[in-house]
C-alpha cells in the first residue's frame, strides 16, 4: 500500500479537538462492540473501500517494517478475511471484549484526512477457562469523511506491544 501523504498534517485548534475526539471516541465505541458481538459482516463497513488494515508488532513498527500477522488491502481483501472468520477457520468458542481508549486527535490535512491514535486493550475468555489478557497496544488511524459524512477509516494499524501473541489470532483487534 502506498501511505497516504500525511506530512501537511496540521494540529487542531482546541475548539476543533473536542468534539472530533468525541466523535472518534463514538466511532471506537461501536467498532468495539460490533467485534465484541462478533458480528463480523459489520466490520468492513467502518472502512473505506480501499481501506488499509494491518495488526503488527511494535518492534516492526518502530523500525519500519512492512510486515503483519494481518495485512488487509481493499474492500475484498476485508470481505474475505469475514467469509474465512466466518466460514472456515475452526477456532474454540470464545469471547473478546475490546477496550479503546485515551484518543488523541493528532491533526487533519486540506485533503480531509484525520489522523487519531488511541490505546486497545482485548481480553479473551474461552468458554472453560479463565480470562486473560489477549493483546494490548495502540492503534495508529487515518479517518476521511464517508459520502453520508460519517468517518471512515482510511487506514489502521494495530500495534501490539507483546512479543508473545496468541497463535489463534482469528478475529480483528
Amino acid at each position: 500500500m502506498t501511505a497516504p501523504d500525511i506530512s501537511d498534517m496540521a494540529p487542531l485548534l482546541a475548539g476543533e479537538r473536542g468534539p472530533l475526539r468525541l466523535e472518534i471516541e463514538d466511532f471506537n465505541t461501536e467498532y468495539a462492540a460490533v467485534l465484541d458481538a462478533q458480528e463480523m459482516k459489520r466490520w468492513p463497513k467502518f472502512f473505506t473501500r480501499d481501506a488499509f488494515y494491518r495488526i503488527t508488532a511494535r518492534e516492526n513498527f518502530d523500525e519500519g517494517l512492512p510486515v503483519g500477522l494481518v495485512w488487509l488491502e481493499g474492500e475484498a481483501m476485508f470481505l474475505d478475511r469475514v467469509a474465512a472468520i466466518e466460514n472456515t477457520m475452526v477456532f474454540a468458542p470464545r469471547y473478546l471484549r475490546h477496550y479503546i481508549t485515551n484518543v488523541n486527535v493528532i491533526g487533519a490535512n486540506a485533503a480531509g484526512l484525520i489522523s487519531a491514535e488511541a490505546n486497545y486493550l482485548v481480553v479473551e475468555t474461552l468458554m472453560e477457562d479463565e480470562t486473560k489478557i489477549f493483546q494490548a497496544g495502540c492503534y495508529k488511524d487515518l479517518f476521511v469523511r464517508g459520502e453520508d459524512g460519517d468517518l471512515k477509516l482510511k487506514s489502521r494499524d494495530c500495534i501490539y506491544d507483546s512479543l508473545l501473541i496468541p497463535n489463534d489470532m482469528a478475529f480483528p483487534v
